[in-house]
């Protein structure tokens, strides 16, 4: 890094190379920049705020939600990097600390070699080619110490929200929504509008042993029972994703505007809550936290080769570019939120299965070295209104970020990985990762484990044979709201008891240097960091009872891994130099929980 003071003010310049910067350090910029960095990229991680999780963090508190949602649609949570920081998360952070959240995504970013994090970081500029159009650098300001960076790379991810890095860049983008003949939709409006969701702010209350009282701020709102009326107030720790407003302005524009008047519903709620006479279960309770910035659900999106739309998300289309998923509701509100008092909150269309995101829809159309993930990925109004929540974003953003690593090694531009070849080896590079693409399987020619001659298990279950863990699939799909591909098999080996192990006949004159296990965690249920005691009650906050505990690696019978205290899906051992071996075991000792061990995948390098 390169240093030199501005002549006549404070601020020095800093220059910086990189392979890749991401714009952005919200769920989606998190997964990119670590999916990058673990792939091999030097990466760069602008975030102008002070903590990580944009929506998700604590200055927002917002629950991350995806493809399963709620729970409701067994078998479709998102793996990969967000399962790993979820897991670690329940583990870590039992009393539902919001705080503790934020330092887990920090720890897991800082502990990267290759990521450079800039923390209260403003993006500013950026250069470009002038033939191409080909972003060169950026210029980002850290107020806090008076520095300027001026960073070159080879691509460039906007995971902003708002696009600031793409409208800058020239980025083809939309703002607004559609009219229903532009794609042929039927929940879009009749005209083309500037009109998006709307923002939240949200609040939590504490209860305690006495009464306490809430002298309104003669600046709240005032509200009435019939204001709310499809609004319903069920508990007080934690209220509430609807109050929402700003979506008939200009979300960022107008975004201090926002912010007050939701400033404002959000202590008029609560003294209706306290004082209206209405809710008199809630003497004991005092308001505690009331978040400071607008959760924003809408504003600009950046447009790729490829539009998602409403019978792409409806159809569960199946893209031969996929790189992520998708299956939450096309979840519309009407853009004034609570002044919209006559009508219902949100109003969604629940999807019969998944969907796929392909890579044409993370890429720019015209500005040839940029992606995208998160809420401005490419996608009309309406079916946005699915892909935008927080887990979905992150899978996009695990894919971006793979992509880049794969264009990088490769030489290779981002339009090259749209087809051939090197779409193989990106789908395949997340599949490996834990990603999960509807149809694809592992398929890794250099995975030695799927020319492994023999394999043998203690015990198995009818239904989980110890052969399931060599057949490319690592979750259950025995459950129908998946969609077609749902072909009820459990894709896992599973013992009749404890302990157990498993064992594969290697292929003659391997040479082992890592080995991959990939364990049950138990995608059947929700797992959920949320401020909502409702939305907890079913979450297990500490370790899966299905994940396995303690288990040992064994090469030719000689022991070369013991993990004791694992509580995570995904596990790489690379051992440190390459060992010749005829068999591989797996013995599983304990799980924290069942009486069962379960496997899903053995990949061996």
């Amino acid at each position: 890094m390169n240093s030199s003071p501005v002549p006549g003010n404070s601020l020095a310049v800093h220059s910086l190379e990189a392979d890749f910067v991401v714009v952005g350090g919200g769920m989606a910029g998190v997964c990119a920049a670590l999916a990058a960095a673990r792939n091999g990229c030097r990466t760069v991680l602008v975030q102008d705020r002070s903590v990580l999780g944009g929506n998700a963090s604590s200055e927002i508190k917002m629950h991350i939600v995806g493809a399963d949602c709620h729970g409701s649609r067994p078998g479709a949570r998102e793996s990969g990097i967000i399962e790993e920081l979820r897991l670690e998360d329940a583990v870590r952070n039992a009393t539902r600390c919001y705080p503790q959240w934020d330092l887990l995504l920090y720890e897991k970013v800082k502990a990267e070699s290759l990521i450079t994090l800039l923390l209260d970081t403003t993006f500013l500029s950026c250069t470009q080619d002038a033939e191409t159009a080909a972003i060169r650098g950026v210029t980002v300001l850290r107020n806090s110490t008076d520095d300027v960076f001026e960073i070159q790379a080879a691509f460039f991810a906007d995971c902003s929200g708002d696009s600031r890095l793409g409208a800058e860049a020239g980025a083809d983008f939309r703002m607004g929504r559609e009219g229903a003949t532009e794609y042929g939709e039927s929940l879009a409006p009749e005209q083309a509008d500037r009109q998006t969701l709307g923002s939240s702010i949200l609040l939590t209350g504490k209860c305690h042993d006495t009464p306490q009282p809430f002298p309104s701020p003669s600046w709240a709102r005032n509200f009435t029972k019939a204001d709310l009326n499809h609004r319903p107030i069920h508990s007080y720790e934690y209220g509430y994703w609807w109050f929402e407003w700003g979506g008939q302005l200009d979300t960022i524009k107008d975004n201090e505007a926002i912010r007050h008047e939701l400033l404002r519903i959000a202590l008029g709620i609560w003294d209706y809550v306290k004082n209206s006479g209405n809710h008199p279960d809630s003497a004991n309770w005092t308001l505690d936290w009331v978040g400071a910035i607008p959760g924003k659900r809408e504003s600009r999106r950046l447009l790729g080769p490829h539009v998602l739309t409403q019978s792409d998300v409806q159809a569960g289309r199946l893209f031969p570019d996929a790189v992520a998923y998708g299956g939450w509701a096309i979840d519309l509100h009407p853009p004034s939120g609570v002044d919209a008092r006559d009508e219902p909150p949100f109003t969604p269309t629940h999807l019969a299965q998944l969907y796929t995101i392909p890579l044409r829809s993370l890429v720019s159309r015209n500005v040839p070295n940029l992606l995208f993930a998160g809420r401005n990925l490419s996608a009309s109004h309406v079916a946005f209104a699915s892909t935008r929540v927080m887990a979905t974003c992150a899978a996009a953003g695990q894919a971006v970020g793979t992509a880049v690593a794969i264009a990088r090694d490769n030489a290779a531009t981002l339009s090259e990985l749209t087809t051939g070849p090197l779409l193989e080896r990106l789908q395949q590079t997340l599949i490996k990762d834990d990603a999960f693409l509807p149809t694809r399987r592992n398929t890794d020619p250099a995975d030695l484990a799927r020319s492994a001659r023999t394999i043998t298990a203690s015990s198995e279950c009818n239904d989980s044979p110890a052969s399931a863990v060599l057949d490319g699939i690592t979750r259950s799909l025995a459950f129908d709201r998946l969609g077609p591909w749902a072909d009820h098999q459990t894709h896992r080996w599973e013992s009749l008891e404890l302990p157990a192990w498993i064992a594969l006949a290697l292929p003659e004159g391997a040479q082992v240097r890592e080995i991959h296990l990939t364990f049950d965690t138990g995608f059947e249920r929700e797992l959920i960091l949320s401020a909502s005691d409702h939305l907890t009650k079913s979450v297990i906050r500490g370790p899966q009872p299905e994940t396995v505990k303690h288990y040992r690696i064994l090469l030719d019978d000689q022991v070369v891994v013991e993990e004791t205290e694992n509580f995570l899906r995904k596990r790489r051992h690379r051992l440190t130099a390459a060992t010749a071996a005829k068999t591989l075991r797996i013995e599983i000792l304990a799980t924290h929980g069942f009486a069962t061990a379960r496997l899903f995948e053995v990949r061996v390098y």
